[in-house]
């Protein structure tokens, strides 16, 4: 055998177990994941963003309706949960909306470094959950 063949890498399968929970993924892996996983959150509440909007804006009765649900509830689900899944979808649009920005300016400018990757990273995330925890003081009443 060559010296070429025998210091071939060792490529190998990530065991979701015993592999994930020590995988050092970078910055910008997690970004890019939780891209991802604020669409899923979106298009999967999608239903209840389109009663949200056309209960605030159908008459007066249904905005009374629709701020009832964040006050006492609606049904079995207390107000404070309801809040607590708008605010996953604020965080979940402003997360999405902030990375695509990265994403495309990213293509538009080629700018593919470790460097800005982690850059744009940090400031996609604290953008996003900067704006998400301005956005949840004022919708739990803060301010």
């Amino acid at each position: 055998m060559t010296e070429l063949t025998k210091k071939r890498p060792e490529f190998r399968n990530i065991n979701a177990f015993k592999d994930l929970t020590t995988y050092r993924l970078p910055l910008a892996g997690w970004v890019s994941i939780l891209h991802r996983a604020s669409g899923g959150l979106m298009f999967i509440l999608l239903p209840l963003i389109v009663w949200l909007f056309d209960t605030s804006v159908s008459s007066e009765i249904s905005y009374e309706r629709f701020s009832a649900a964040f006050s006492g509830g609606i049904g079995l689900v207390p107000g404070w949960l309801f809040k607590l899944v708008v605010l996953a979808i604020i965080w979940a649009y402003l997360h999405h909306l902030i990375a695509g920005l990265r994403h495309l300016y990213m293509d538009m400018t080629h700018s593919v470094t470790k460097e800005f990757g982690k850059s744009s990273a940090i400031v996609t995330l604290a953008l996003s959950i900067g704006l998400t925890l301005i956005l949840g003081a004022k919708l739990f009443g803060l301010y």
